[in-house]
């Protein structure tokens, strides 16, 4: 039977993700640790190559405070992608969560949530989001 999790009607940033050789473990699957670089991948895909992409002006200063991930399942090595699906389910003036689901049509691996915080680097402090980042965001927002 399918592992299926509800979806809403949000629009999910939506990052293909080859599974490497090298993301296999002595049990034949993809290491627990090697999936928070799946969900780095996925992120740096929805707030840096996809905005330069578009010609729009990347997030620039963003770090993760939190990290929560759920396994639903082994991954195994596979020669089609699998999806990291992202969509935000909050957003605060300096911080914002995002959802994630690693999945393909049938079944999900991974769900995960992360805080991610504004920040600028040159005062090593926190910092606003800026209005265009807000508006990006709400593209993808619960």
């Amino acid at each position: 039977m399918a592992d299926v999790v509800e979806r809403t009607s949000v629009q999910r940033h939506i990052y293909p993700r080859t599974v490497r050789f090298a993301d296999i473990d002595s049990q034949g699957h993809v290491n627990n640790v090697r999936f928070l670089d799946y969900l780095e991948d996925a992120r740096f895909g929805m707030f840096a190559i996809d905005l330069h992409n578009a010609g729009e002006e990347p997030f620039k200063g963003l770090v993760v405070t939190r990290h929560e991930i759920d396994y639903r399942r082994p991954l195994g090595f596979r020669p089609d992608p699998v999806r990291v699906e992202t969509w935000v389910e909050e957003i605060r003036p300096v911080r914002f969560t995002l959802r994630y689901e690693i999945r393909d049509d049938d079944q999900v691996y991974v769900t995960a949530m992360s805080v991610i915080a504004a920040y600028d680097v040159e005062r090593a402090a926190p910092r606003r989001l800026s209005e265009s980042e807000l508006a990006y965001l709400k593209r993808f927002s619960v």
